[in-house]
């Protein structure tokens, strides 16, 4: 009696412990419900300032759906281990370039792994790696050890990094995981602004202060740069009387997508500016410039007196004076003149000393701030500056700002990345998703529950009860622990219906069998659970066991039906053994119940 007071108790906390943890999910939905309902605006702004709090916490609380139920984003992306590699070598000669090149075009048809990549073609061109990798006293195993371990790391870097960028966008339950050497998989629910989200992750967040050559430097390699293209053959007749547009600006010689303002200020019109960037990154316009110098474009336009956009070129020293790991902190702001969207930062004890240095020995000079090889500002030092603060402007608005600040924070990934693959799944088609995984729970239910109450009777109203409870641990499960239900998962659900019935039918039958032999009520109950106890523990262990395994391998959608039928199969072994049986035990005390309850 003792036990199953016990077990009546457990039985009880279960149940509440359970509508306690799907409450918050309910009066989500009966607000949103509410907020949709009024006709006018203003009524449903005023509805959620004053219950603000309330639907926050029911949001947070509530269970998240998956990205096929809810909609959003889905997106393969894959680490640049080659530009990791190109990171790595300390020696960059032609020779090195066009093995990278060869590379490069063999893993773009194969998908194989860089590293062996590479270390096939060194062989097969008799060059030790050791010529432009690490020590030279390490072997070419040795050195491609290093360089798989590097790229390993950088893939989990990488995705570190866009979980933690991810994470301060604030999506919920976002899925990403790694598959294969170089690719990561996303998927995020509820997203909305599609191309806020892929610029946000394919940010390398490369941050580099460099100095700024003199205007008089800038003209000499530009007119280098035009002399060399003037030597080149020129571009067709027709092509070459046509005029500078919108629509035609390559082939054109760089002086004629070019111009230079009174100030000095070197300048491309907006339509040229995809041109100019290829122009001034080609290896035979490099070998042109100056040694330790590059042509950057800034990131943001600017307006004429017209009302035109430029966009301005700098010429950078290379070697940068300092990088973006020295950043502690980054907080995106207004500007206190201007009132326009920046990124304040602050820099770490050995930035701020070598910020100290840098400021106070180029007083005068500019300092350009480059993110992702892209000018966003190139302000001139006007004193030393000792407390290590800085600041990027050229933001064009405060999304960006805040974009800027979540992928300065989360780190600058080891190596480029890009998307492969990306769907987008709307709300709409979700719904549609919703529903039908409704009706199906809806119908499955009810065709078990209406055969368990015509094959047993009171036996299968029972069944029934249970299998309810069943569901709701499950759907509690999930909503306490901030997990997401996706298509899949209440494929785990339905199928979880059909393994807590099964249990059952085991039990009521190896109670027919007892009642047959003349036995009591009470006696076949207790002889009917021992004797179906055995395989109903074996079908669930293997059934968990199953699933286990496919939530350590699986990917997306099969792991999302694997945990849910783990958390099912966990809640139809207690609702099958411990839940039915008190229910019987009491029933059968208060004589309810009697030998042809078992149909």
């Amino acid at each position: 009696m003792k036990n199953n007071q016990f077990k009546l108790i457990l039985i009880v906390v279960v149940a509440l412990v359970s509508v306690w943890s799907i409450w918050p999910t309910y009066r989500d939905h009966e607000l949103s419900t509410r907020l949709s309902s009024f006709r006018s605006s203003e009524d449903s702004l005023k509805f959620a300032i004053d219950h603000r709090t309330e639907i926050e916490q029911a949001r947070d609380k509530s269970l998240k759906l998956g990205l096929d139920l809810r909609g959003g984003m889905h997106l393969v992306m894959e680490v640049d281990l080659f530009d990791l590699i190109e990171q790595k070598a300390w020696n960059k000669d032609a020779r090195f370039q066009q093995i990278m090149a060869s590379v490069r075009s063999s893993a773009t048809n194969s998908g194989a792994n860089p590293v062996e990549l590479l270390a096939t073609e060194f062989k097969k061109q008799n060059i030790p790696l050791s010529r432009y990798f690490y020590d030279i006293r390490n072997s070419d195993q040795e050195i491609i050890d290093k360089l798989n371990k590097e790229a390993q790391d950088s893939l989990v870097r990488a995705k570190e990094i866009i979980r933690n960028r991810i994470d301060q966008y604030g999506v919920a339950e976002p899925l990403i995981q790694t598959q294969g050497a170089r690719r990561i998989i996303i998927e995020l629910s509820g997203v909305t602004d599609e191309t806020r989200v892929r610029k946000l992750l394919k940010g390398t967040a490369k941050l580099e202060f460099k100095l700024v050559r003199e205007p008089e430097a800038l003209l000499r390699a530009i007119e280098s740069v035009n002399s060399m293209q003037a030597q080149a053959p020129s571009a067709p007749a027709d092509s070459a009387k046509a005029p500078v547009t919108a629509s035609r600006p390559s082939g054109r010689k760089l002086s004629e997508v070019i111009g230079v303002m009174k100030n000095g200020l070197v300048f491309t019109p907006e339509y040229a500016r995809d041109y100019v960037a290829s122009v001034l990154n080609r290896e035979d316009v490099r070998a042109r410039l100056p040694q330790d110098t590059e042509l950057l474009l800034a990131a943001k336009p600017e307006l004429t007196e017209k009302g035109e956009k430029y966009y301005p070129i700098y010429l950078v020293k290379k070697t940068p004076e300092l990088t973006g790991g020295v950043i502690t902190e980054a907080k995106a702001t207004f500007g206190s003149q201007n009132v326009q969207p920046e990124v304040s930062m602050s820099m770490n004890d050995e930035g701020t000393s070598k910020w100290a240095r840098i400021t106070g020995a180029n007083i005068g000079k500019q300092i350009a701030i480059v993110l992702d090889g892209a000018v966003y500002s190139a302000p001139v030092v006007q004193s030393r500056i000792p407390n290590g603060n800085s600041v990027i402007n050229g933001i064009s608005g405060l999304d960006e700002a805040k974009d800027l600040e979540i992928i300065l924070k989360a780190g600058a990934l080891p190596a480029p990345v890009r998307i492969l693959e990306e769907r987008t799944v709307g709300p709409s088609l979700g719904s549609d998703y919703i529903r039908a995984g409704l009706l199906s729970m809806i119908w499955g239910f009810a065709a078990v529950a209406i055969f368990m109450i015509i094959y047993y009777n009171k036996a299968g109203l029972v069944a029934d009860s249970a299998l309810v409870l069943n569901i709701l641990v499950v759907i509690s499960v999930l909503a306490g622990f901030k997990a997401s239900l996706s298509l899949p998962g209440i494929a785990g659900i339905v199928l979880t219906m059909g393994m807590a019935v099964d249990a059952n039918v085991l039990i009521y039958e190896r109670i027919r069998e007892e009642l047959a032999e003349g036995k009591s009520l009470k006696s076949a109950v207790e002889a009917g659970y021992n004797r179906a106890f055995s395989s109903i523990l074996d079908s669930h262990v293997t059934t968990l066991a199953a699933a286990f395994l496919l939530s350590q391998f699986g990917v997306g959608p099969i792991q999302g039906f694997a945990v849910t039928l783990m958390i099912g199969t966990g809640a139809s072994l207690f609702t099958a053994i411990v839940v039915t049986r008190v229910i019987f035990d009491l029933l059968i005390g208060s004589g309810f119940m009697n030998e042809k309850s078992f149909g």
